[in-house]
């Protein structure tokens, strides 16, 4: 049979704004996220946390915890096997802590009990002896020879000698001659800048019900972006085969990779294990800002020349990250993200990991690229105000372009960064005219994007309507646009595609929903799952019509002769075809496996305006504009809700949002009254604008969206502020006290 190729007009349903699927049942409340799982007999788990930054565990005494009536089961690290791997080790000592406690909000026990109330009492009955011991939450500090160590020989063979204790992990990128480059350049400017750590701020907190039956077999449902991913960290820790353990994701209530991992799963396991019932465990709202992943917080130096008509030269860049108490390589997607906007002669960036006593970081939306490009494009942005250049003009000149030598390393296919600058010095959001104490910024953003493992199943009903099965939790609007490529490659409605979210036993392995990866790479299997079931249909109507499987071809949803020597045969539809199936060979599917990769970097462009109030420094954004290469939008609602979700955090972080330690390395603000995320009345509306160069690496040109929009607005911002109060800062979150602070200096 053969396939009519598609290009990029001749889409029907993929490109539409088909209403949501989840809609209905998250408005009425039918939908169920993890807090909402209960079964008969079911336990409520709490956990006890350290109330210091640092300190050796001399001993727990969970005896009188036991002995309270109610109580089924108290459990410590001890109760958890030692993994030979590592990383597991790292996961497992950060879920409950073995030895010493790394930060301030650390788990050290927990409790299963008939009721909140017991679970409450028995915490405070648990008695734990500690050793106080010095600590270090500043990532400058933390690389210094003499700073407290928070663990022992974790550094990795790249750490050159000579760096710190908590010195974990170098990279380093680059290429060409830097001194010749800085050389050729007229102007070069060199900044120093800071970054603070902030949560994702998802509304949803982390919950789970682990259900450990006395055959050694357990379920566990809880909200993740990655229920394999659970499933192999928990086995591991728990000593379980895999096939022993089955995981079903919740919906999810906002994740932006803070629910790649797990930190309370393995607990709710070992306590139902324990117990012998099963154990429900949902945090606070203290306890997630306490210790569950934060990013990491920066310390950057940035370097660039350039001549006076506006050419880069050359750029360096020294990114010090610290991605908590455990070894973390985030620093190497910032290093490499660095740069990655501009086709230059000569860059090099180089990263440092740092420990510190800090909860263990996990992604956020991009991880490591925000704060990296938030330095390198501000120190652009300086040099076009020296030089009286147009900023947009310079990235024109500069922008990385199909065939450039990437910053890090590989070289660049068909992108987007050219037309999205393009699109906004055309927006009239480009040219609006500014009033007293405004300003305007602009940066370009940047992210890898991702493919990996991925199963998806594909069912034809006999009643023409089809199901299909993957396991990727839907954090971004996939079932859509999943149900959406199916039903343009078979030819059908989009109200005839239902797409699920199964669990662990139910399908092949699938990769954690991360890395802007899903539309991109379960749409790819997805389409290929279809064209297999659209292989069988094609080859049933061949035998019913009596001619060669080639001589068929599959055009709107039916099966037709690929011509008048094919034979006069009425064309049969989808549902045709489904109708008989079980006459002509039994049930129809589709099923495809695939590691994918050709994911196609993301370029985006955000242009913001702002009003400083110049007596209290309280930053106002007036617009915002967001451009992004989309590759194809499947679905362009759910396509400019990522562009404008990721600018609205990407606000938070450059003005508001941080994490916030006393000198006793205790977390000042777990909460949302104290750590403030923009609200509705702190926006503007974000404008949106879809770019749309097709990715080569997918059969409908997509590429993934979620990640790029968080990380333009830190310099976007900084930019703005920076022109609108006539000085240049070097530190977020840019609060109205810093801002006060820098106009008052000025004089």
């Amino acid at each position: 049979m053969n396939f009519v190729s598609k290009t990029k007009m001749d889409f029907k349903v993929v490109g539409t704004r088909v209403p949501r699927p989840d809609g209905v049942d998250k408005v009425t409340g039918r939908a169920l996220f993890g807090a909402d799982f209960s079964v008969p007999g079911m336990q409520v788990g709490l956990i006890l946390r350290s109330p210091h930054a640092h300190a050796t565990i001399n001993s727990i005494d969970t005896t009188d915890a036991a002995a309270l009536p109610g109580v089924k089961a108290v459990v410590t690290s001890a109760d958890l096997s030692i993994p030979e791997d590592e990383a597991l080790r790292d996961v497992q000592d950060n879920c409950l802590a073995r030895g010493k406690v790394l930060y301030d909000g650390h788990a050290v026990a927990a409790v299963a009990a008939k009721d909140m109330a017991t679970a409450k009492a028995a915490l405070k009955l648990i008695k734990v002896d500690y050793t106080p011991l010095p600590h270090v939450t500043d990532v400058d500090a933390a690389m210094q020879m003499d700073a407290p160590v928070v663990q022992e020989a974790r550094a990795d063979e790249s750490v050159p000698d000579g760096s710190g204790p908590n010195v974990t992990h170098y990279c380093e990128f680059g290429h060409g001659d830097l001194e010749a480059g800085f050389a050729r350049a007229d102007t070069i400017i060199e900044r120093s800048f800071t970054t603070a750590a902030t949560h994702q701020g998802y509304i949803e907190p982390h919950a789970c019900l682990a259900s450990y039956g006395n055959d050694g077999k357990a379920d566990l449902w809880c909200c993740t972006q990655g229920q394999f991913f659970v499933r192999e960290l928990c086995a591991g820790i728990m000593g379980m085969e895999a096939s022993q353990l089955r995981v079903t994701a919740s919906e999810i209530g906002g994740g932006f990779g803070g629910k790649t991992t797990v930190f309370i799963e393995p607990v709710a396991l070992a306590l139902s294990r324990k117990a012998g019932r099963p154990v429900k465990i949902v945090m606070s709202r203290v306890d997630v800002f306490r210790a569950t992943g934060p990013t990491v917080s920066s310390s950057m130096d940035v370097r660039i020349g350039m001549t006076k008509d506006g050419r880069i030269t050359a750029g360096e860049a020294k990114l010090r990250y610290q991605g908590g108490a455990f070894p973390c390589g985030t620093v190497d997607m910032g290093a490499q993200a660095a740069f990655a906007a501009y086709d230059m002669e000569a860059v090099r960036t180089q990263g440092w990991n740092a420990l510190t006593n800090r909860p263990k970081e996990a992604a956020y939306r991009a991880p490591g690229a925000p704060m990296a490009i938030y330095a390198v494009e501000s120190v652009v942005d300086e040099l076009c105000q020296q030089l009286d250049l147009d900023p947009l003009d310079v990235r024109l000149k500069n922008a990385a372009d199909a065939g450039t030598k990437s910053s890090y390393g590989p070289t660049f296919d068909q992108i987007g960064l050219r037309a999205t600058l393009e699109a906004a010095k055309e927006h009239d959001h480009y040219h609006a005219p500014l009033g007293e104490n405004q300003g305007r910024g602009l940066s370009c953003g940047f992210w890898f994007n991702f493919g990996g493992n991925t199963c998806v199943s594909l069912n034809i009903n006999n009643d023409g309507t089809v199901g299909i099965t993957e396991g990727n939790p839907d954090i971004g609007g996939s079932r859509a646009s999943i149900s959406m490529m199916a039903a343009e490659e078979l030819g059908i409605p989009y109200e005839k595609v239902r797409t699920v979210i199964t669990d662990t036993n139910s399908l092949g392995h699938n990769d954690v929903t991360d890395g802007s990866r899903v539309t991109f790479a379960v749409g790819l299997a997805t389409i290929e799952a279809a064209r297999a079931a659209i292989r069988v249909m094609c080859g049933r109507v061949a035998k019913i019509w009596g001619i060669d499987e080639d001589a068929v071809v599959w055009e709107d949803g039916t099966a037709k002769p690929s011509g008048p020597n094919a034979g006069d045969f009425e064309p049969m539809t989808l549902a045709d075809i489904a109708a008989i199936a079980f006459e002509t060979g039994g049930p129809i599917a589709g099923h495809h496996e695939v590691n994918a990769e050709g994911a196609g970097v993301s370029f985006g462009v955000h242009l913001a305006d702002v009003e400083v109030d110049p007596e209290t420094g309280a930053t106002k954004v007036l617009r915002y504009t967001v451009f992004q290469d989309a590759g194809k939008a499947v679905h362009p609602d759910y396509v400019e809700g990522q562009m404008q979700g990721g600018a609205v955090q990407g606000i938070g972080w450059a003005l508001n949002e941080e994490y916030i330690y006393g000198e006793d390395g205790i977390l000042q603000n777990a909460g949302f009254l104290d750590y403030r995320i923009p609200v509705a009345s702190d926006l503007p509306n974000i404008d949106t604008v879809i770019l749309e160069i097709p990715n080569p690496g997918h059969p409908y040109g997509v590429r993934g969206v979620g990640e790029t929009p968080i990380v333009p607005p830190l310099a976007a911002l900084s930019n703005a502020v920076s022109r609108a109060i006539g000085v240049r800062l070097h530190e977020l979150p840019m609060s109205p006290p810093k801002i006060l602070k820098a106009i008052t200096a000025k004089g």
